[in-house]
C-alpha cells in the first residue's frame, strides 16, 4: 500500500493519499484547507488519479478543499452525515463498517466526540502492517478537543471502545503531527490513563 501525507493550512492539517500502488488510482483523506498545490504534486509524483474524497470529520481544517477538489475530478466526497451540517456540497454518507474505494479495503469507525460525526479508517498494510487514520480523536501525546463534558465523555468512549482495543503496533496517523502508534500512546499519552478497555 502507498500512503502520501503533507500539513497544509493555517492549522497544519494532515492531508493523507491511500493507494494500492503508485501508478494508479488513490483516495484523498482530509482535504482541508489549502492543499492544492502539495495534493497536485504529491499526486503526480505518485502518478496517482483520485477516485474518491475520504473525510475523519467536517471541520474546515480537514475539509475546506472537498466542494473544490469534488468538482475538479467529479469524485465523491464520504462524510458522516451526523457532521453534514459543516459542508453544503453532496456527499455520500459514511457508515461505520467495511468501506471498498479505490482499490482499497477500509473500515470506518464511528467515534463521536471531538465532532457528532467523526470516524477513523483503518487499513491493513503490505506484510501485515496495520494503520488507522484518526483524525481529531488521537493525536501522539494526545487527544481531540470537546465542546462539552457529554461530547467529552463520548470521546473516551470511542477511545476506550474502539481505538484502544486496535492491535499495539497499528501506526496512527493522525489529523495534525507526527504518526505514532496505538502502543506508544497506551504506554505514554497522559490523556490515556485508565482509558484502556
Amino acid at each position: 500500500m502507498l500512503v502520501a501525507g503533507f500539513a497544509a493550512g493555517p492549522l497544519r492539517a494532515n492531508c493523507y493519499l491511500l493507494a494500492p500502488s503508485a501508478g494508479g488510482a488513490c483516495v484523498i483523506v482530509d482535504p482541508g484547507e489549502q492543499v492544492g498545490e502539495p495534493l497536485a504534486a504529491a499526486l503526480a509524483g505518485h502518478g496517482l488519479t483520485p477516485v474518491a474524497l475520504l473525510a475523519t470529520h467536517g471541520h474546515p481544517d480537514h475539509l475546506g478543499s472537498a466542494a473544490a477538489l469534488a468538482r475538479a475530478h467529479d469524485i465523491p466526497l464520504h462524510l458522516h452525515p451526523a457532521d453534514s451540517g459543516f459542508y453544503d456540497g453532496p456527499f455520500e454518507a459514511l457508515a461505520e463498517g467495511p468501506l471498498s474505494v479505490a482499490g482499497l479495503e477500509l473500515t470506518v469507525l464511528a467515534l463521536p466526540g471531538h465532532t457528532p460525526g467523526s470516524v477513523a479508517f483503518t487499513a491493513t498494510a503490505g506484510e501485515g502492517g496495520r494503520l488507522v487514520l484518526t483524525g481529531d480523536t488521537l493525536f501522539a501525546g494526545s487527544i481531540g478537543r470537546c465542546g462539552d463534558r457529554d461530547a467529552g465523555a463520548e470521546l473516551e468512549r470511542s477511545l476506550r471502545t474502539k481505538l484502544l482495543t486496535l492491535a499495539g503496533d497499528t501506526v496512527v496517523l493522525p489529523g495534525h503531527g507526527p504518526a505514532t502508534t496505538i502502543g506508544r500512546e497506551l504506554a505514554g499519552n497522559p490523556f490515556l490513563t485508565g482509558a484502556q478497555a
